[in-house]
């Protein structure tokens, strides 16, 4: 196509005297061909030295980053002499194969030019600078082929879908998103018509858009079991308002497997068809089993024998933890033993589609950590307080009288202090009352069995540390206190939050031996506080153990539970011997419940 350039394809040359933006702004019209233009995309920040612009030219795409104050000739003379290389390559190979000899004639230099939108189609002076000369709707005309110019267009920076897709549980692409919302974009999903389950087949999409289906819209598809043995594709058009960016187009690397039928949750979702309505909020506590410990040998071997290796695998467990967070549409979700990945990756693409924005706190020297997500049309992120519970007692002045009572025992505290157990603490707004907020906690205590006294001093950091935020921040807020305290209902942990003190006496105070025994009086920075789902007879149902771990703490006297969303039965759990397993994603049970305080 580009051989036979003429001339008399240019428009008229109308050189632009001035660079200013008014000029390029409101000079001239969009140039219109008989066809519609492909786009020109061109990436260009303040501040930022470079700019991109990258479109599509005989079948390859042309990507180029080039200096914002280098002159705008410049990069048009790159262009056409790079096209000018191609040509002469494509000549010389076409010679060698018919056997002639090449010639020494230079191809005819093709002819590139910009010009900008707005009144007369006037030319852009090769003298403008990039960064003024590159404006939204202008024309870059290449030979005979011309680009609209889509200056910060909307932009997927990265698009991905699940590496797992089950039936009748959600799948939601991880977006990233330049210059555009998410809410606004706009999405179809495709079922590949062949059924066809073969990794070498899944790595080649089919060239032709009839061997696919429309089945659905929207940022989340739920597949059916109709869809099994079928790939599965995804249309995102990037958005902002009424702008748009180019198509992405996504293909499942395998096909839409068969679900494991009942799960755990099922039941209880029955419960949590609708939202919470004001004044009350959805609050849930879950532990969903990081991925670095689930995958150890001795989670596979001892902890978790009778558990199925494929459901240990974490692509398998996302599909159930994404399924069973979203149906019980909380307003507020702590989540522990969240890998980072698992955050960044999966939880937070799925759960903003389902209207929730999220927090992520790492342990120190680990790759899991805490994670509080809240419904961003409820609730507003005013402020994080979070702490390493060891690291605050060693250093914070507000904790010297503890770590003063702790240091009685070197070998206590030194265990203690080598702890990186953390508290995540968000302090939210009632997007309905603003001087309505709520401080959230979130924490996972250590979990050594014979660990309470150790349990007990990281309790008695978290209190005080919460009373001050409090106080400091959000005076008179009211305290919801989520986690896996590692801490059965007669542990001094429970003691301490539901009486708001612990005597000298407890058991808990000498619980790894007497050579780290530390006997002393605790007190609660707070008046009792109530577990509001109670005390089950076990949050946590492994194969040699099983207890009441986790909880929602909450003040009574400014909160009330409205509801409490019953756990599974005790069949339930035990339909595949203990947990985790195939109808259950994780070792631990998810606490969920409505609580009401006055408006």
């Amino acid at each position: 196509m580009l051989s036979h350039l003429s001339a008399a394809l240019l428009l008229p040359p109308r050189r632009l005297l001035s660079s200013s933006p008014r000029t390029l702004t409101g000079a001239c019209s969009l140039l219109r061909g008989s066809r519609r233009m492909e786009p020109a995309v061109v990436r260009c920040l303040p501040g930022e030295p470079k700019l991109t612009i990258s479109f599509r030219l005989d079948g390859s795409n042309k990507h180029m980053l080039r200096d914002q104050d280098e002159a705008l000739g410049k990069v048009l003379s790159r262009i056409s002499n790079n096209i000018a290389k191609g040509q002469g390559k494509a000549k010389k190979k076409t010679k060698r194969i018919k056997g002639q000899q090449p010639s020494c004639e230079a191809p005819e230099p093709t002819v590139v030019k910009l010009y900008c939108g707005g009144g007369g189609g006037g030319e852009v002076a090769d003298t403008v600078l990039n960064s003024e000369a590159w404006q939204d709707g202008a024309v870059l005309q290449v030979g005979d082929v011309k680009y609209s110019v889509q200056r910060n267009a909307p932009t997927f920076t990265n698009a991905e879908l699940p590496a797992s897709l089950m039936a009748e549980f959600p799948v939601c692409p991880n977006l990233e998103l330049e210059f555009g919302n998410l809410q606004d974009c706009e999405f179809t999903w495709h079922k590949e018509n062949t059924p066809n389950t073969s990794p070498e087949a899944a790595a080649e999409a089919p060239a032709e858009d009839g061997g696919w289906t429309e089945v659905g819209c929207g940022r989340v598809h739920v597949p059916s079991n109709q869809d099994i043995g079928h790939r599965l594709k995804l249309r995102c058009t990037p958005k902002d308002g009424e702008r748009s960016g180019q198509v992405k187009e996504l293909i499942s690397v395998g096909a839409v497997e068969a679900g494991p039928g009942v799960c755990t949750f099922d039941n209880r979702h029955a419960y949590t068809i609708k939202e919470a309505e004001w004044p009350s909020a959805r609050v849930m506590s879950y532990n969903i089993l990081a991925d670095v410990y689930a995958q150890t040998e001795l989670s596979k071997t001892v902890l978790y024998p009778y558990c199925a290796p494929y459901a240990l695998q974490l692509d398998y467990r996302l599909n159930l933890i994404k399924k069973e967070l979203a149906g019980y549409n909380a307003d507020i979700i702590c989540l522990q033993e969240v890998d980072k990945a698992v955050f960044t990756d999966s939880l937070t693409p799925t759960l903003d589609a389902f209207g929730l924005d999220g927090v992520f706190r790492v342990k120190d020297k680990q790759h899991e950590g805490l994670a509080t997500f809240y419904r961003r049309s409820k609730f507003k992120l005013l402020s994080q307080h979070d702490i390493m519970l060891s690291e605050a007692l060693s250093s914070e002045a507000l904790h010297s009288e503890l770590l003063e009572r702790l240091s009685v025992n070197s070998a206590l505290k030194e265990k203690t202090l080598q702890r990186s157990t953390t508290l995540q603490v968000s302090v939210l707004e009632d997007l309905n009352k603003p001087d309505r907020k709520v401080c959230v906690a979130n924490t996972h205590l250590y979990f050594h069995p014979k660990g309470g006294n150790v349990r007990l001093f990281q309790m008695g950091v978290a209190l005080k540390h919460l009373s001050h935020v409090i106080r400091e921040v959000a005076p008179g807020a009211p305290l919801i206190f989520c986690g896996d305290f590692n801490s059965l209902p007669n542990s001094g942990v429970f003691q301490l939050l539901s009486e708001a003190e612990v005597p000298q006496q407890h058991a808990d105070w000498s619980s790894s031996g007497p050579e780290e025994s530390c006997r002393m009086e605790l007190l609660s920075d707070f008046p009792p506080l109530l577990s509001a789902c109670g005390q089950p007879a076990y949050t946590n149902y492994v194969g040699g153990f099983h207890g009441c771990l986790d909880y929602i703490f909450i003040q009574p006297d400014s909160m009330q539970v409205e509801q409490v969303i019953p756990l599974p039965s005790h069949q339930e759990v035990t339909t595949y011997e203990a947990l985790p397993s195939v109808a259950h994603p994780s070792d631990h049970i998810a606490l969920v419940c409505d609580l009401r305080w006055n408006p």
